[in-house]
């Protein structure tokens, strides 16, 4: 060994996330509340899920805090819910929007990419430039090679023993 310890690779934030969000439906589940989906019926219909799959997602992002349920009900209706995203939810964003990124760059169509993530204009800023992912550091310091980023023991760092 070359003396360096090991970090656990079952202690690790990654593997617990994916434990969320890892699963296809998951995370387009999140894009579309992202884009306005609140329904059991609107997340069907735009994502073309059976209904038993979406039910099973749905539960798992409510259990794990990613969204909530709201109470509704239609007159004449039984009571439903809607679903919100939470701040875990929301904080998804740059995943997917990273993920978009890496899509485009290596998967979209020739033509190019089927949507483009855009700046919001805000009362007079008409801003509406693509919105793109930085990697930066806490002193600032962006474009960083990914010979440059490396991962380091962290507080809650397990170790592997020496073999």
């Amino acid at each position: 060994m070359n003396g360096k310890r090991r970090i656990d690779p079952v202690n690790c934030s990654v593997a617990r996330a994916l434990a969320v969000v890892g699963e296809r439906w998951s995370l387009l589940i999140v894009r579309e509340a992202l884009d306005g989906a609140r329904r059991f019926g609107e997340f069907r219909t735009r994502l073309g899920i059976a209904s038993n799959l979406l039910t099973n997602r749905l539960n798992t992002l409510v259990a794990a805090g990613v969204l909530r349920r709201i109470p509704y009900q239609d007159p004449g209706d039984r009571q439903r819910f809607e679903y919100q995203l939470t701040e875990q939810g929301l904080d998804l964003r740059p995943t997917l929007v990273a993920l978009l990124e890496w899509g485009d760059k290596y998967l979209a169509d020739p033509q190019g990419p089927s949507v483009i993530v855009r700046h919001k204009s805000v009362g007079a800023d008409t801003c509406e430039q693509p919105v793109r992912l930085v990697l930066e550091c806490a002193a600032g310091h962006t474009r960083l090679p990914p010979g440059d980023v490396h991962r380091t023991p962290g507080p809650g760092a397990r170790f592997l023993e020496p073999s």
